[in-house]
């Protein structure tokens, strides 16, 4: 291997494993003693679906009352505006499932 193929490998090889660093750290957040808590998100920062969406990320507004984020139990009774849902539609894939 020469010397450019092995800087352009580096970089390659970092983004690699922050990507599986930051799938297996949402795995653990999602296990665990954790709980849903809407809204007190910020737009586009969800964990799942909602009656409105399907997927992580796809909050369109701040504060959305049906997006949600996990968060450690009992945190969310304590942010002002955040509610805990147990919504049939706060699970992967959102309304469609």
């Amino acid at each position: 291997m020469n010397h450019s193929e092995q800087i352009i490998r580096s970089p390659i090889a970092g983004l690699l494993a922050l990507g599986v660093s930051a799938a297996s750290s949402q795995a653990i957040a999602a296990a665990g003693d954790n709980e849903k808590c809407a809204g007190i998100v910020k737009a586009g920062k969800n964990d799942c679906g909602t009656s409105k969406s399907s997927c992580a990320g796809t909050a369109k507004v701040d504060r959305d009352p049906e997006a949600w984020v996990f968060v450690p139990k009992g945190t969310c009774d304590k942010i002002a505006g955040g509610t805990v849902t147990s919504s049939a539609h706060a699970k992967p894939g959102g309304a469609g499932k």
